[in-house]
């Protein structure tokens, strides 16, 4: 802490805020240290101040005076350093990035994450004669292996035996993509398909955990003919690829086939994260060159107007982009790379360090505790790699330069891109509590384009907000007062009602008003030129990073 303090006096903090701040940590350290000294009275135990933190929620941690005290210590320095962080003067991104750093470094320094200084893993330890020592010790060399922490028993689950179970067939592919059609549920489907288009960072199978999650399956199930874009994997003969052929040769070749498959002329459409950005700049280039396939577009959790985009911001700026470019990217002067699929993954991880990472630390190796079986969990840590030069030109169009939602600044396919254009109505979905596209970032779709929108608001996080089955009765979605979606996204909010349960019913409710009527499901996938290659999920899924 002193180290800590000595650097922090470097910085640009006010005399008087710098003197307050001493005088409240030396008062309370000293409260602190006296009540450690404290001797019990008549022989009756001194009463410690329970810790109101989930990393000391073991009764140990209350039982045993020292580690009461080391952890009091720390969740006081730990204030102390956000305060002083909060403090420091300078522009708005230096100061966001100095508060992410000293959080990074006050969650890396619980006393929890030390063995020597957690009471319960010393406890475990005592209670096992080492076993779980020596159990911590195997799955850290195992997880040394795997190259990653591991969050869950990644030997519980396989693709296409316990997730991505939903029956269909790849009915199309090329070297960017694998097209999934499922076997529809119902005996009339939806004259219009459904195509949803996942992130290519991850894999599309989040959308098809399990049949009682499964997003796919509901789609199905509800009368829609639905198609999936499932990604390859990119390797090191995928280096050359570009933001360009993701969207002409991927995701506007995806709806081509969609629609000739389908034998309708317009599809509804449904993009994810990533896929959503994907999504609509291929809508825009289609625009463009005067088409308009989409009777419907929902972007689930995605980014268009990257103006404020929380945390993930703190990585970009123009040195970052530069140093890619000139390392993985198209003009790199030893070639193009790739982006590691573990590199995404570490810097996810590092956005919630405490659920994510230290969590698993403390679990795995202090403890001795084999990680349970979790889908998601599982899913997180598929990764994927991704081409440098495409990575570098989302890097600079999105997130440094937010030059998407400028009509005509960029051109993509040969076509300028103008998301005004795009005519259908749009479904769009944020979660309120997500940490890589903060719900306020969401909305701001809502002033991009120009056609009838609606804007639902979710609960919990990033993927558990979107993947909220009715059937689980958890959570609850905002729904704003009629169609007013004004420009201040809190405005939206204090007007919203509250609905307990899952946003997939209002959707699967807007969806239908815009898939047409009904037809006699088809027999057999596909359609002329294209028919079944192999079952799904497919080949491509399977490859990992």
């Amino acid at each position: 802490m002193a180290q800590a303090l000595q650097q922090f006096q470097s910085l640009q903090i006010p005399s008087d805020t710098w003197q307050q701040l001493q005088q409240d940590y030396l008062g309370q350290a000293s409260a602190l240290w006296n009540q450690a000294l404290q001797e019990p009275h008549d022989g009756r135990p001194i009463d410690l101040a329970p810790l109101r933190d989930k990393r000391f929620a073991d009764p140990s941690w209350n039982s045993n005076r020292l580690s009461h005290f080391s952890a009091e210590l720390y969740l006081l320095n730990a204030r102390t350093l956000q305060r002083m962080a909060e403090q420091v003067a300078g522009d708005t991104k230096t100061r966001a990035r100095l508060r992410f750093a000293v959080q990074q470094f006050i969650e890396a320094a619980a006393p929890s994450n030390f063995l020597a200084l957690n009471p319960e893993a010393l406890q475990r330890a005592l209670n096992t004669q080492g076993e779980s020592i020596a159990r911590g010790v195997q799955q850290l060399l195992a997880d040394l292996q795997r190259g990653h922490v591991s969050q869950t028993d990644e030997s519980a689950f396989e693709v296409g035996r316990n997730v991505a179970t939903t029956e269909g067939h790849v009915v199309f592919e090329n070297e960017w993509f694998q097209l999934l059609e499922y076997k529809p549920l119902t005996t009339e489907v939806h004259e219009r398909p459904l195509l949803m288009v996942p992130p290519c960072i991850n894999k599309y199978y989040i959308l098809d955990l399990q049949p009682e999650n499964s997003l796919i399956r509901h789609a199905v199930a509800q009368g829609h003919r639905t198609f999936v874009v499932s990604w390859r994997n990119p390797d090191a003969a995928c280096v050359h690829w570009t933001w360009d052929d993701y969207i002409d040769r991927a995701a506007i070749k995806a709806i081509e086939v969609v629609q000739a498959i389908g034998g309708s002329k317009t599809i509804n459409t449904l993009g994810f994260c990533v896929g959503g950005t994907i999504l609509a700049t291929a809508l825009s280039v289609l625009a463009a060159r005067g088409e308009q396939p989409a009777a419907s577009v929902t972007l689930l959790t995605t980014l268009i107007d990257f103006e404020n985009n929380g945390v993930l911001d703190l990585f970009v700026d123009e040195a970052a982009v530069q140093m890619r470019e000139l390392t993985i990217g198209a003009q790199a002067p030893n070639g193009p790379g790739l982006l590691h699929g573990q590199q995404l993954a570490s810097t996810f991880s590092m956005l919630r360090p405490n659920d994510l990472l230290w969590n698993y630390v403390v679990g795995n190796y202090l403890k001795g505790e084999p990680p349970t079986a979790f889908d998601l969990l599982y899913w997180n840590g598929d990764a994927t790699n991704l081409p440098g030069p495409m990575y570098c030109w989302y890097l600079r169009h999105t997130y440094l330069q937010n030059d998407l939602k400028h009509p005509g600044r960029l051109t993509v396919a040969g076509a300028p891109v103008d998301l005004r254009a795009i005519t259908a109505p749009v479904y769009i979905y944020g979660s309120r509590e997500d940490h890589i596209v903060p719900w306020e970032a969401a909305y701001r779709s809502t002033q991009v384009f120009t056609g009838k929108k609606r804007f639902i608001l979710g609960a919990s996080g990033h993927i558990a907000g979107v993947i909220n089955p009715p059937s689980k009765n958890k959570r609850s979605h905002w729904i704003g007062k009629g169609t007013a979606l004004p420009a201040q996204p809190q405005q939206w909010l204090a007007a919203a009602t509250e609905h307990p349960g899952s946003w997939w019913t209002d959707w699967s409710a807007w969806l239908a008003g815009h898939a047409g009527g009904w037809k006699p499901a088809p027999q057999v996938p596909g359609r002329g030129p294209y028919q079944a290659i192999e079952p799904a999920p497919g080949r491509y899924v399977k490859e990992r990073a």
